[in-house]
């Protein structure tokens, strides 16, 4: 025991030395996107890069890692040196993985760090330009006049697009055939085209399609109205009479378990520099997002939230029977 108390110390030693030469000189830091590059998650993640760059003093780079529902990206960082030049941006995924994903490698409550939360993203539920109704109550009607025959497109199993789906058809107690597409660009083309009915996804997605009337849009998922010039008369789903309907898809930011405990200080004390960057949130406000200003930004409150969606989307996906594996 005696000879080991000197290398204990000599350990510890080498511990905070570690920690406190973070970033390592000359060594970019990668944050890992488990979704394909052009999309939603991916357009957060860059921005967040650029503004995490000065408060961190390094180099930030972008790795997509796509596919199984993003566990694929997950599994990569959990796997990976915990010495905080590895993290990963993940939206609702975190929460809804554990169901998704039967045979998950990993543990979203213990192979992660929390580094704290970057934004919400509201969701908006629109649908063809010929669909023959011109509001929400419209479309209840038109969808009761129509059950069997509505089409319902995703972006594929695990995505935003399908888990707002998914709530929204338990919602309004309708089956509809869902159609997943290999991310949101397709899915939308087909919507514009009217080869689908509807879609529920991301402001960052569907702003722009609504703002340039090529879809009609019924309303979005956050318990108040939004202010984006575009969206500002959409009801809110609990207005057009769907009870405790909402749907936010947060970013939060992570590092592999074990990551020291200062380094994680450094990394969410750089993400609360960022979060405060001009451009950064001109950039989030222009993709509709809203930066995350509440103590969700602190690495505890960060976990106990992701805790909390994923015993609300538990039930959900259960009761669905889908799969990413």
């Amino acid at each position: 025991m005696k000879k080991l108390a000197p290398l204990a110390a000599i350990a510890a030693v080498a511990f905070g030395a570690q920690a406190a030469d973070y970033p390592v000189k000359d060594k970019p830091i990668t944050i890992v996107v488990p979704f394909s590059a052009g999309g939603p998650t991916d357009r957060v993640a860059r921005d967040l890069a650029e503004a995490l760059r000065k408060p961190l003093g390094a180099t930030v780079v972008v790795d997509n890692a796509a596919g199984a529902g993003g566990s694929i990206g997950a599994n990569k960082v959990a796997k990976a040196n915990n010495d905080g030049h590895t993290l990963l941006l993940h939206h609702i995924g975190m929460a809804t993985m554990p169901t998704l994903v039967r045979n998950i490698p990993f543990k979203v409550d213990s192979d992660f760090e929390y580094l704290g939360m970057v934004n919400d993203v509201p969701m908006t539920l629109i649908g063809r330009p010929n669909l023959p109704a011109n509001n929400f109550k419209e479309l209840v009607g038109w969808i009761q006049q129509n059950k069997g025959k509505i089409n319902l497109g995703n972006a594929g199993v695990g995505s935003a697009s399908h888990l707002c789906g998914l709530l929204f058809q338990q919602a309004m107690g309708v089956e509809m055939t869902a159609v997943p597409y290999k991310g949101t660009g397709p899915a939308i083309t087909d919507l514009i085209g009217g080869q689908i009915d509807l879609l529920c996804d991301q402001t960052t997605n569907t702003t722009s399609q609504i703002e340039g009337k090529k879809v009609k849009a019924f309303a979005v998922t956050t318990p108040k109205r939004l202010t984006t010039p575009a969206l500002k008369d959409l009801p809110t789903m609990e207005e057009a009479g769907l009870k405790d309907f909402q749907v936010t898809i947060f970013h939060g930011l992570y590092a592999p378990k074990g990551t020291p405990a200062d380094v994680q200080k450094k990394i969410n004390d750089a993400l609360k520099v960022a979060l405060k960057d001009p451009d950064f949130n001109k950039k989030q406000e222009g993709l509709g997002a809203v930066v995350v200003t509440d103590r969700r930004v602190e690495q505890a409150e960060h976990k106990k939230f992701v805790a909390q969606e994923l015993d609300k989307w538990s039930p959900v996906l259960k009761k669905a029977g889908v799969y990413a594996d």
